[in-house]
């Protein structure tokens, strides 16, 4: 499969970048027994992969039928950071595709502000994007809606059809086809072991790819040609 034309690397942050969805996935469902609801890392999976908090916690309540403690939010990122502060790495290989990439990059996440920047921090990824970095606080509706990249790519001054979305989740996938924009799901992180990495059938567009070492060989243009010491001598 030919890669057209890319201008632009939009990567989604959790699950992509960082390997955070089994420590988020942890925390949340620990929190949520407190409240009397029990669920398991598959609903996690299913129906809180890759959507903002705010929209998480709404389907929590109309699901459950409960009234969420004031404080739920605020005591979920307390207990996310700490845990993030001791558990949290970067995928495997990430730091080789963006540090040979030719293009421009940043970063389109579903998570709030302060939960990427603490992420990007604390896996050493921050320097990559400096502040390309954008996220669904800053668009009407988050993913599966298309706001989050339109806004991305409009900031970064990108034809959408020009840009790749490096997604895990579904919603992210349908957000980045809805942009018009070139997908790809990785499938590389934790929380995505022992699911089907052929691809979701509906999606035959998308391609899928479990390790970072694959990226170059999908899209060989995308790569930084070093200079060889005959080409720096002028020989």
């Amino acid at each position: 499969m030919q890669t057209p034309e890319i201008e632009l690397v939009i990567f989604d942050c959790d699950g992509v970048l960082i390997d955070s969805e089994i420590i988020s996935s942890k925390v949340l469902i620990s929190q949520l027994q407190e409240v009397g609801i029990s669920v398991d890392f598959k609903y996690f999976q299913n129906n809180f992969l890759g959507r903002s908090f705010p929209k998480v916690a709404e389907a929590i309540r109309n699901t459950f039928d409960v009234d969420l403690p004031t404080d739920f939010e605020a005591s979920f990122k307390l207990r996310l950071f700490g845990a993030f502060s001791s558990e949290l790495k970067a995928t495997i290989g990430v730091f080789d595709v963006l540090e040979n990439l030719s293009i421009p990059t940043c970063v389109a996440t579903s998570s709030t502000p302060a939960r990427v920047r603490k992420s990007l921090e604390l896996t050493g990824l921050a320097h990559f994007f400096g502040r390309d970095v954008f996220t669904a606080s800053e668009v009407k509706n988050g993913k599966p809606a298309p706001d989050l990249f339109f806004h991305t790519a409009e900031k970064m001054k990108a034809d959408p059809s020009k840009c790749l979305v490096i997604e895990d989740s579904l919603p992210g996938v349908e957000a980045g086809l809805a942009a018009g924009m070139l997908v790809w799901r990785f499938t590389g992180a934790s929380h995505m072991q022992g699911l089907a990495q052929a691809g979701d059938d509906s999606i035959p567009e998308v391609r899928v790819f479990d390790k970072w070492s694959k990226f170059f060989e999908m899209a060989p243009a995308l790569k930084q040609q070093k200079q060889s010491i005959g080409d720096i001598s002028g020989r």
